[in-house]
């Protein structure tokens, strides 16, 4: 690191370690900027400078590419879209941030990935005397803005465990073993969430044709058994249609894709998580994929020709 060996006890602060970031969409800018409030130099790159304006009005540096900011830094996170980015942002040989990286670096990917590609990437980064961690994180864009994120990391463990000052400005940090560990951890994570979506939505479903107060029905199931993250976070949003992404709905679809891949190799079946993806892809097929996740429920509205509005229009 900037003084200091990855071997060094030494822990990392910010008068030794210079961050990068690539990726400030709606989950990495809220992180970035727990990272700067904390006192790190912080060199970020994304797609769509335009993004990356209110980071570089609170201190952030602008770099052109993932290899500048690499060059600049000590550890690099990334948190992008699809592995395809993944691959791009840290292994493409003219612009890519391992080729940047000084011996010693470390690389941080935070987007949900391929298993096999955080083992290609850590392959990668070991032949430059590097390193890569795979770490990717649940919690949304609340779990971002309030740095409560779940963060699933596989790698080395004294790496994971020498970066788990930064980790902590960003949420809890979850060892989960060695290299590809973390993605499976986050895609059993996903296949999870996937069906606790569906059975929230299909819950207001049926509330809705009984009859009941949607507002109070949710009150009553949050503290029982069937009370969850998902109808915390995103019970009372689609009550009051409001589908704006804490995670989109084409990411989802990217996610579970991964999962039942991942499924076929394993020989695994997974009815659940198959049923979930195709109601997910069917909100794709309507050009809802920029839609949050939370979005489900128009998928079973159109498949039962009712709609919730009407209840929600009695809330306001």
């Amino acid at each position: 690191m900037a003084t200091t060996s990855l071997t060094s006890v030494e822990p990392v602060t910010p008068a030794n370690t210079r961050l990068g970031w690539i990726g400030t969409g709606v989950m990495g800018r809220s992180m970035c900027s727990h990272l700067i409030k904390a006192g790190y130099t912080l060199t970020i790159f994304t797609r769509t400078q335009s993004k990356a304006q209110p980071l570089l009005d609170v201190g952030a540096h602008w770099a052109p590419s993932p290899l500048a900011v690499a060059s600049q830094s000590d550890v690099v996170f990334s948190i992008v879209g699809y592995p395809s980015d993944v691959r791009q942002v840290h292994l493409d040989p003219s612009s890519g941030a391992l080729a940047g990286l000084r011996p010693g670096g470390v690389l941080v990917d935070m987007t949900t990935s391929d298993p096999s590609l955080a083992v290609e990437l850590s392959s990668a980064a070991a032949s430059k005397s590097c390193s890569a961690i795979d770490a990717p994180v649940s919690g949304g864009d609340r779990g971002a803005k309030n740095a409560t994120l779940s963060i699933f990391a596989g790698g080395d463990e004294p790496t994971v465990r020498r970066l788990t000052p930064i980790f902590t400005l960003l949420g809890k940090v979850n060892y989960m073993g060695g290299t590809g560990k973390g993605q499976f951890a986050k895609l059993a994570n996903q296949i999870t969430i996937a069906s606790t979506m569906l059975g929230l939505v299909e819950g207001l479903i049926y509330a809705h044709k009984a009859g009941l107060d949607l507002s109070l029905y949710l009150d009553a199931i949050s503290t029982g058994a069937a009370g969850s993250k998902s109808l915390d976070l995103y019970g009372n949003r689609i009550l009051k249609r409001d589908f704006e992404a804490g995670f989109f709905v084409n990411h989802f679809v990217k996610d579970l894709g991964i999962c039942l891949r991942e499924c076929q190799n394993m020989g695994l079946a997974l009815p659940g998580l198959a049923l979930a993806q195709q109601l997910y892809v069917s909100l794709k097929a309507h050009g809802e994929g920029d839609l949050g996740t939370q979005a489900l429920i128009l998928v079973l509205e159109r498949l039962n020709n009712i709609s919730l509005e009407s209840a929600s229009s009695s809330m306001e």
